[in-house]
């Protein structure tokens, strides 16, 4: 038996996903830049993906833009949304849990000139819409915050963002990074009122290599503002470049096969209810959110004397139990999320993130907690 619990990482890509792909890449293979009848029907598949990820959003297909993924979605609306409002202040707002594409390129704007602020959460990972009213003033020109962290599945407070930029007075643009978010919980970007949202197809079970950002028609934003790699017409000279045609189809895809699953979000609930329950009942262990998070994600402490790098490469190696130690970008680094939540070096240095998707049924579970069971009772915690 495998369990496969990393899913905040990456998913298994669906039946109808592999299937685009392969036709794209067999049957439909032109490039959807050329004028020829082999690019337009190759293009028509591009459209359709747009179209399917735009009304999961409640946008319009042009206000969607194909990246490679969540990291250059991100970069390019950080970048973007300053260059474009530099005139008018100096000032980002973020959170110090964000995505690390999300702090680096923050950190970096840093280094220009700009002010960050970062809000700290507490042993939870809770951000309060308290700390998002009072750090934003009317110097701020870019809110930039995460919808569901990824390593403790926090909700964060996004639903206040525009009345906080409102009531400040502020010319700040909104991002919201919806990777962990999109496909679990509704989106819709006029709601949250965001200019930029951006979304990931590998975490829908959709391919690598592929995502998508969200850009406002009321943001006004030219492609001089946000561009970064020149050379192309393509995506409104925003990314340009050939096409990714056969990943945009398998994406397309992957966002209609979400859509269709139906009872989904209250399978995962289940599913996490049982898990805690189960693992609850391990002597030591110590859970790092609680059930305000989402559903798909569980972050916990291990009582062993093995790091949670090593925890999870013997969960690999000798029960076929994957999970991890936090961001897969991370590297196994330390965990930023858990050290900014205050949380001891002992609780840092042995967590784990286990995450689920609407493949994970309760056997997944039963194998996850038999092998800490006896991976603890082998390696206590000294």
């Amino acid at each position: 038996m495998t369990a496969y619990l990393d899913n905040s990482a990456t998913t298994k890509p669906c039946s109808e996903c592999v299937k685009a792909v392969e036709n794209m890449l067999v049957n439909n293979w032109g490039n959807p830049s050329s004028l020829h009848s082999l690019g337009i029907d190759a293009m028509k598949e591009v459209i359709l993906a747009r179209k399917a990820v735009a009304e999961s959003l409640g946008a319009e297909k042009d206000e969607i833009i194909f990246t490679c993924g969540g990291t250059q979605a991100n970069n390019i609306a950080i970048f973007g949304a300053v260059k474009a409002k530099k005139r008018l202040g100096k000032r980002i707002v973020t959170t110090a849990i964000e995505h690390e594409s999300v702090l680096q390129s923050v950190q970096e704007l840093e280094k220009q000139g700009y002010e960050a602020i970062y809000l700290m959460p507490d042993s939870k990972g809770v951000i309060t819409k308290e700390q998002v009213f009072k750090a934003v003033n009317k110097d701020t020109i870019l809110v930039t915050m995460m919808y569901v962290n990824n390593e403790v599945g926090t909700v964060m407070p996004v639903d206040v963002l525009k009345r906080a930029v409102k009531k400040a007075g502020s010319p700040a643009l909104i991002h919201i990074d919806c990777v962990q978010a999109y496909g679990k919980t509704p989106i819709n970007v006029k709601k949250l009122g965001a200019d930029l949202v951006t979304v990931s197809a590998h975490k829908i079970h959709g391919p690598k290599g592929v995502g998508a950002l969200y850009v406002s028609r009321d943001a006004n934003l030219k492609d001089q503002n946000f561009a970064t790699v020149f050379g192309g017409e393509q995506e409104k000279r925003i990314r340009p470049g050939t096409e990714p045609s056969p990943l945009i189809a398998g994406f397309g895809e992957a966002v209609k096969a979400f859509q269709k699953a139906g009872n989904q979000n209250s399978k995962i609930k289940e599913l996490n209810l049982y898990a805690r329950k189960k693992l609850g009942e391990i002597e030591g262990v110590i859970f790092n959110n609680d059930e305000s998070s989402s559903p798909y994600i569980i972050n916990m402490y291990v009582p062993t004397f093995m790091r949670s790098q090593t925890i999870l490469q013997e969960l690999s190696a000798n029960y076929n139990v994957y999970v991890s130690n936090g961001s897969a970008c991370a590297k196994g680094k330390k965990s930023h999320v858990l050290t900014a939540m205050g949380l001891s070096d002992e609780i840092v240095d042995k967590s784990i993130r286990v995450s689920f998707s609407r493949y994970n049924e309760k056997q997944d579970i039963d194998l996850l907690v038999s092998a800490l069971k006896e991976l603890i009772e082998k390696h206590p915690r000294s």
